[in-house]
């Protein structure tokens, strides 16, 4: 029976873990393990989430010396892992009560990752609308650098394929998702789930909304997309020299979005 590891990597985040866990404890596949990196948060956090799972066999707790940023905490979070697949739940949000096993039963031989659609929620993580740029990717494509979001929550992945990469790049202090998928992308197939199994919460603490992030998110996005096409010999992307382009994302997602690629991705 396969095992699956969640991967959570935590930091000041107890208020709304409680949520994310017991979507996990709900989950309809039970071989599972729960590994969970604190960045070195504030002790009543730490602990409070200590003691919430102190009964639960599944839970394993690893806490940073010091704070050491979520890039590189999410690398932890994979190497301590001993699940055959692996997927990661931020401590602030949660998963469909089956995303376990529809997850595990779409890993087939020839693919090392799934991803789903996913739920856009409020504070409260109640839904608001399903995110509407999940769809299926075309594998085995070099330009490919998911500016559009299309592989995102939920994903799954091998663990045996994680391995064969170099592993999420722990300087990174956002955009790490997206340094693991590229990463991923280029060992084997993407599969993508038709379904929402994962529940997203947009607050004001978030990551991707609190604007004092967004110049970091940006420039880190930026980052990884140039370390990606480094890595796939890419030297030029639209006639234009990969190190003159200022902001690799925008760009992209400009030259991506014209009329011609926008039927393109309707049926790739």
């Amino acid at each position: 029976m396969v095992k699956f590891s969640i991967l959570i990597a935590h930091y000041n985040n107890y208020d709304y873990f409680t949520e994310c866990y017991n979507s996990i404890l709900k989950q309809t596949y039970q071989n599972f393990e729960v590994v969970i990196v604190d960045d070195c948060s504030a002790a009543d956090s730490y602990q409070k989430i200590t003691e919430l799972t102190k009964d639960n066999s599944k839970v394993k707790i690893f806490r940073n010396d010091e704070n050491k940023g979520v890039g590189y905490t999410k690398r932890k979070c994979a190497e301590m892992a001993s699940g055959e697949i692996c997927g990661f739940v931020d401590p602030d949000d949660a998963i469909a009560e089956n995303a376990l096993q529809i997850s595990i039963e779409n890993h087939k031989k020839d693919n090392v990752a799934t991803y789903s659609k996913f739920y856009l929620c409020d504070s409260l993580l109640k839904p608001v609308r399903i995110f509407q740029h999940s769809r299926t990717v075309r594998n085995g494509k070099k330009e490919f650098f998911n500016v559009f979001l299309e592989a995102n929550h939920f994903f799954t992945f091998k663990k045996e394929a994680y391995d064969k990469t170099i592993g999420i790049n722990p300087e990174l202090t956002s955009a790490v998702d997206q340094d693991l998928y590229l990463k991923l992308y280029e060992v084997g197939k993407f599969h993508f789930i038709d379904a929402p199994l994962y529940y997203y919460r947009l607050h004001e603490k978030g990551v991707s909304q609190e604007s004092s992030k967004k110049e970091k998110l940006n420039h880190n996005w930026h980052q990884v997309i140039l370390e990606t096409a480094k890595r796939r010999n890419i030297e030029s992307l639209f006639g234009k020299k990969i190190d003159q382009i200022q902001n690799l994302p925008e760009f992209l997602k400009i030259k991506q979005n014209n009329i011609v690629t926008k039927i393109l991705r309707k049926f790739i």
